[in-house]
């Protein structure tokens, strides 16, 4: 047991040194130097080398002092890494906008308008697939092909906008409703009712993935909560601007391809092992295609429970 709580000891502190510390000492450390330099000398690097090296003697000369000074400069880096976690939380709420409509009337107005605007370039994208479609079929040879790589253009600009219908203000949001709705029609499923289910009865390397690949999600988000503490070092030093939207930018990349890859992975879990489901809860199916029906008969079993049958 002691080897265990050793290990786990050993875990957990290099988390926070990675996750927390070190991050949160870079964000101090740059925060320092642009209050040093200013917006006025913002190109006098060699007197913040000089400041540095005046207070790195001072400072040598008190031990207990510098100990002090560390053990503040650590709790610091770990308070704005928890900062930077607390912000990323919130971008991914903001991401998924899966409770749009019961936000404050400020966001749920602005969200509104996005999800108007989403879905009529939708309408316009979804009609030049059908117009690029319909003209590949009626031509043949090199025209034909021609027009099959427009068309294969004209659908990936689609995909851009969403898979489905947009019903929600950003990317991130539609592509995971997307699959719910893939998996209502296809299946008579409803996400949010079997999910939890499932998730007890897939096997450990599915869960494994799924979790690999929702914690990339979460990572992305915490990056994008630094972009925004980055900011604060553009208000001291105007060229640290650019950390903070290079850092954005990454941050945005990073979600909308991990966001592709957890919607993905969660769709293929719930295809491929649904079924076990409802055999184990005595509902009679084998191997093959999973009937419509029998989504809806599982939908409906797992919202009212055993109990009310």
């Amino acid at each position: 047991m002691s080897d265990l709580l050793s290990e786990l000891g050993k875990k957990l502190a290099e988390r926070w040194l990675t996750l927390l510390v070190l991050p949160g000492a870079l964000f101090l450390a740059t925060l320092a130097a642009a209050w040093q330099l200013g917006h006025t000398g913002w190109y006098e690097v060699g007197r913040l080398l000089e400041i540095t090296d005046g207070k790195a003697k001072s400072l040598s000369a008190s031990v207990a002092g510098t100990a002090l000074l560390l053990i503040v400069f650590l709790l610091s880096s770990a308070a704005c890494g928890v900062v930077a976690q607390a912000i990323g939380s919130l971008l991914e709420r903001l991401w998924f906008a899966a409770d749009w409509r019961r936000w404050g009337p400020p966001l749920r107005w602005l969200a509104h308008r996005r999800v108007a605007r989403r879905q009529q370039r939708y309408r316009l994208r979804r009609d030049e697939v059908g117009r690029v479609a319909a003209l590949s079929h009626a031509l043949d040879g090199s025209a034909r092909q021609d027009a099959e790589a427009e068309l294969d253009v004209a659908a990936r600009r689609l995909s851009e906008i969403s898979d489905e219908a947009p019903r929600r203000p950003t990317w991130m949001g539609d592509r995971m409703q997307a699959v719910d709705i893939r998996l209502h029609r296809s299946l008579g499923l409803e996400l949010a009712v079997v999910w939890p289910h499932l998730w007890l009865h897939v096997p450990e390397p599915t869960r494994s993935a799924v979790t690999a690949a929702r914690t990339e999600v979460s990572r992305a988000a915490a990056l994008g909560g630094w972009g925004l503490l980055y900011l604060l070092v553009g208000a001291l030093w105007w060229p640290g601007l650019l950390v903070p939207v290079v850092i954005t930018v990454t941050a945005r990349r990073r979600a909308r391809t991990a966001t592709d890859g957890y919607a993905t992975l969660v769709e293929a879990a719930v295809r491929l092992h649904v079924g076990g489901l409802a055999r184990r809860l005595g509902f009679p199916h084998s191997t093959g295609p999973f009937p419509r029906r029998l989504g809806e008969d599982l939908t409906d079993h797992l919202r009212r429970g055993e109990g009310q049958q």
